[in-house]
């Protein structure tokens, strides 16, 4: 369930003045199910979203019902996942148990986005990762020139649509360690963009779709266009986790959003390592 699926029908809860508890992963150390910011809520009948399943969401459910049968307070409660519940992964974490009552979800905090996505082509594959994205913490815009390829269904607010031309002067306006994907209606598109891109120099992945000859041709033309190697080397096409096979969209879909996700996370340890 993505962030803004659990907040609108958790904010749909309080409106109804449904009695319910919100419980939030505050901290974690070690190996554990879900990061810091997650969050369910809990009713006596029902409950919303995850914060990893096991004994600890079987133990933070029992908790909470326990908080809603008192009808007032909050605590907090430390939880090392070996010594307590004698799960595998090692790790602890600390959960905030309140009333949803008291813990307005209009003023949540959406968890920190994986990474930014520029995301063009909205044909069966981009549609189909977007459906993929849906549920995942990231910051997504979604570029055809084609409005109508657009599904008509309403987007989580993490994912916005942009219909623009030219399509390839979108790409300038990407923060620096954004991620691209480029599979558009139009080879010559493709080509645009991948110019545009490979140009910044400042990305974090760079997806092209197509097959190696594609590729090949791609880097011919981009050569003559003064691309050094190493500039095309950071160009990843075909795209896709190498040993899944098909041409299916969702096939490719699950492939490409993989890769993609590998890639950020990378990027993240990175970051991280001293």
């Amino acid at each position: 369930m993505s962030f803004d699926t659990l907040q609108r029908q958790a904010a749909a809860w309080a409106a109804a003045s449904r009695s319910a508890v919100v419980v939030e992963v505050t901290a974690t150390r070690g190996s554990v199910p879900r990061e810091a910011g997650t969050r369910m809520v809990v009713a006596s009948d029902a409950v919303l979203g995850t914060i990893g399943g096991g004994q600890l969401e079987l133990q933070a459910i029992a908790d909470a019902r326990a908080l809603l049968l008192r009808g007032s307070g909050h605590f907090d409660r430390h939880v090392a996942l070996g010594p307590s519940l004698g799960q595998c992964c090692g790790g602890a974490v600390d959960l905030h148990h309140s009333l949803l009552a008291d813990t307005p979800p209009a003023f949540w905090q959406p968890p920190e986005a994986r990474f930014h996505l520029q995301l063009y082509g909205a044909g069966h594959v981009g549609r189909a990762i977007v459906r993929l994205l849906v549920g995942v913490p990231c910051s997504v815009q979604w570029v055809d020139e084609r409005e109508t390829e657009f599904p008509p269904e309403a987007l989580p607010a993490h994912i916005q649509q942009l219909c623009v031309e030219p399509v390839e002067a979108e790409v300038r306006n990407a923060p620096p360690g954004s991620c691209f994907i480029v599979l558009t209606h139009s080879h010559v598109l493709d080509l645009a963009i991948t110019q545009a891109v490979l140009a910044r120099d400042d990305f974090a992945f760079f997806g092209l779709i197509g097959s190696r000859t594609k590729r090949a041709r791609f880097e011919s033309r981009l050569r003559d266009r003064g691309f050094s190697e190493s500039q095309l080397a950071r160009m990843v096409c075909p795209i896709g986790l190498p040993g899944i096979d098909g041409k299916e969209p969702e096939l490719i879909a699950i492939s490409v959003t993989a890769q993609l996700l590998q890639a950020a996370g990378s990027l993240v340890s990175a970051k991280s390592e001293p």
